[in-house]
């Protein structure tokens, strides 16, 4: 079979003129006798014109493909260097990122020695801030306690000016004075005394028969001296007098909250002084007990007053008053004028409470 380009060629060479007249100049008169060998010589010729056409067609097809395979080639040489370039781009940037990591870990360095050193400085604060937490804290303990201290000083200023009215009252409801002339009274202004301030007041001297209470005069000579001729009005205006003072001291105790050591038993003038003792012991002045108390024992009651009782159990019971009257002046840090001097000792101790230094003292 023939090639469909060789015929076209020939088609080609046949239908162009020029080569038409070549042709025809060219022409070749065969005898017959040598067409045989014309013919084959020309089929010879057109078998190595179609294995010549065959042989460049390969080539052609060979010589695509390289072209092609160097094309390739080429567009990888093209993107090697490409990528070569990027590489050395790459290069290049990590060689900046390295120095400036490099540049990096040194200032990270230089910030860790100065946090480092911030850090030490900052727990040697702490410490410090520690400790003065700590002082601040025992300060502010220290003033409250103060303030404490303070508040409790001005509650108990407070209430011994509440104890120093009520018995100021007292004073008022019970006035103790002292009979100057056979119809003038005038209030006591002053008796020897003295206290733990180291204070004393120094006065006229003290007679015991020249005072009051509530215009009542106390005399003991009903219970020294009882006998059929005393006076009954006498006796009766002591155990009155002696029932006043025993409210006036039963009230006293009670505003500045002193338990009494010997309880009294109101009753007017028929008053009552209590005192434990053991169910055998005497009923003397003797207080030096030797015989330790009971708690079932009851008190034994003595009384301010002498109708229908024993003259020496009255004298007693007016001890034990005045003992009561020296707890109070102890408590509020005065002396006793005595056992003998009653009424003055509780005139004593309303003065004594009545003052500016009651308040003061704690």
């Amino acid at each position: 079979m023939e090639n469909p380009e060789q015929r076209d060629q020939d088609k080609t060479l046949i239908c162009d003129p020029t080569q038409i007249n070549a042709t025809q100049e060219n022409e070749k008169i065969i005898e017959w006798e040598d067409f045989g060998h014309e013919l084959a010589r020309l089929w010879s010729l057109t078998s190595a014109l179609k294995e010549a056409n065959e042989k460049k067609l390969n080539l052609q097809e060979k010589l695509q493909y390289f072209i092609q395979v160097k094309t390739e080639s080429l567009t990888r040489l093209n993107e090697l260097e490409e990528m070569r370039e990027r590489l050395v781009a790459r290069k290049v940037m990590m060689g900046n990122m390295s120095t400036r990591c490099k540049v990096a870990t040194e200032d990270a360095k230089k910030q860790e020695k100065m946090l480092s050193a911030e850090l030490r400085s900052w727990l040697v604060a702490g410490t410090s801030l520690s400790v003065a937490r700590k002082r601040l804290q025992e300060s502010n303990r220290t003033l409250n306690e103060k303030r404490g201290y303070i508040k409790l000083k001005n509650m108990q200023r407070k209430l011994r000016a509440r104890q120093q009215y009520m018995i100021s009252q007292v004073s008022l409801l019970y006035p103790v004075k002292s009979l100057v002339g056979p119809a003038q009274e005038e209030e006591l202004e002053s008796y020897p005394s003295s206290s733990r301030l180291g204070n004393s007041s120094v006065s006229k001297p003290i007679n015991c028969r020249t005072l009051t209470i509530l215009g009542l005069h106390l005399t003991m000579r009903p219970f020294t001296k009882m006998s059929f001729f005393t006076d009954k009005k006498e006796v009766q205006k002591s155990a009155t007098a002696l029932g006043y003072v025993a409210h006036a001291v039963s009230l006293i105790a009670s505003y500045l909250q002193v338990p009494l050591r010997y309880p009294l038993r109101l009753g007017g003038s028929c008053s009552y002084v209590n005192d434990n003792v053991p169910p055998a012991g005497p009923t003397t002045l003797d207080l030096s007990w030797k015989t330790p108390f009971s708690a079932t024992v009851k008190p034994v009651e003595f009384p301010l007053f002498l109708k229908g009782q024993d003259t020496t159990r009255a004298a007693y019971a007016i001890f034990l008053l005045s003992k009561d009257i020296e707890q109070l002046l102890n408590f509020i840090g005065e002396d006793s004028l005595g056992p003998r001097h009653l009424v003055a000792n509780l005139k004593e101790l309303l003065r004594s409470v009545q003052s500016s230094e009651f308040i003061d003292t704690s």
